[in-house]
């Protein structure tokens, strides 16, 4: 009895010695959506010459509507637009070529639906952080089937301050409840990479978009990625910032 009892008391302590292994929990992926997710650049450059034509001021050429891609629509507008009626008028035309011509000019990048899906599979907790409208961004994640992949949506109505301000970011992770050491934002954008290197998180800039490799790399974006299959290497290598 009094060896067994010894023996009890060595296993509980050596029980209390050994280091406590957790789970290994996959990084969440927070995503950008025009540019990253899905093409819909022309939608966005057809949308603005419209809302545009006729107008009496200086109209945007699509070099500066290009380069304005990711902050809020109305953000952009007001650089142009003279008074707040002017705004909402552009808005309005804007919005019109946008919804009749959405689904024509949408599209999910190619290898996009089965990289998302294997990031579903591997655990991977997903929020879209996008500056367009929610009910827009869940509109387009229903039309090429990723809505129910990446339910969580970080859109304009969701935040006081948008892109490049760190707030979309970090709301997402509050939502997932996931800290900035554990997740990494992809887009397209040097505003994507401005918010998320706020906010904390890795930032991995995506090619395919609406921005050029040089500019990504001007942005400080950690990683900067050529294919939609590359990213499956950056998750598979997280946290490290460079590949």
């Amino acid at each position: 009895m009094f060896r067994a009892g010894i023996e009890s008391v060595n296993a509980s302590a050596a029980s209390a010695a050994a280091p406590a292994y957790l789970p290994f929990m996959p990084p969440a992926i927070l995503f950008d959506l025009d540019g990253t997710l899905i093409d819909s650049i022309e939608l966005i450059l057809g949308a603005a010459r419209h809302a545009f034509d006729g107008f009496t001021g200086r109209a945007p050429t699509d070099e500066e509507w290009r380069a304005g891609i990711g902050r809020p629509l109305q953000t952009m507008l007001r650089e142009f637009a003279p008074d707040d009626a002017e705004v909402a008028r552009l808005f309005g035309r804007y919005r019109e070529y946008q919804l009749a011509h959405h689904d024509r000019l949408v599209r999910v990048y190619d290898g996009v639906m089965e990289a998302v899906r294997e990031f579903a599979s591997q655990g991977n907790p997903m929020a879209l952080v996008t500056s367009k409208s929610d009910w827009m961004a869940e509109k387009a994640l229903v039309l090429v089937g990723l809505d129910r992949l990446i339910p969580t949506i970080v859109g304009a109505e969701s935040c006081q301050n948008h892109k490049p301000h760190p707030e979309p970011v970090e709301r997402a992770l509050a939502i997932l409840g996931v800290a900035p050491a554990d997740a990494l934002f992809v887009g397209d954008s040097p505003h994507d990479v401005e918010s998320g290197r706020a906010a904390g998180v890795m930032t991995v800039a995506a090619t395919w978009g609406a921005f050029t490799r040089d500019e990504l790399e001007r942005s400080g974006a950690d990683v900067v990625i050529d294919r939609v299959q590359d990213l499956r290497g950056v998750v598979a290598r997280f946290p490290a910032r460079t590949g």
